[in-house]
């Protein structure tokens, strides 16, 4: 057994204060383009429509690849919770043919 004291716990992690301006403005998305250099993930959030040729870009986000692992592990987890608590997602098996399927000609 050690004389030694045991090690005091570590100081509480500081809390941050976050704020969210009153006229922010939420926007829908259901499609990402995801790009990358050495020092930079982008995201670029759009909405697609049916039948419709062309995706307009609502909001883009850039990350350090660093905060952009974090940001997959902190979805990953918020996701596993959703799934906790309302069941399983289940993703269509044809989704990429649904979404990227060339409008038909009328």
């Amino acid at each position: 057994m050690s004389d030694q004291p045991p090690s005091p716990a570590p100081p509480p992690a500081p809390q941050m204060a976050i704020e969210i301006p009153a006229n922010l403005e939420a926007i829908y998305t259901n499609f990402a383009l995801i790009t990358h250099s050495p020092s930079e993930v982008i995201i670029d959030f759009a909405r697609v429509l049916p039948n419709m040729p062309k995706a307009r870009v609502y909001a883009r986000m850039v990350l350090t690849p660093m905060n952009a692992k974090l940001l997959l592990r902190a979805l990953a987890e918020n996701l596993g919770k959703f799934e906790a608590q309302y069941g399983e997602i289940t993703l269509p098996t044809n989704l990429a043919n649904q979404l990227f399927r060339p409008p038909k000609p009328e």
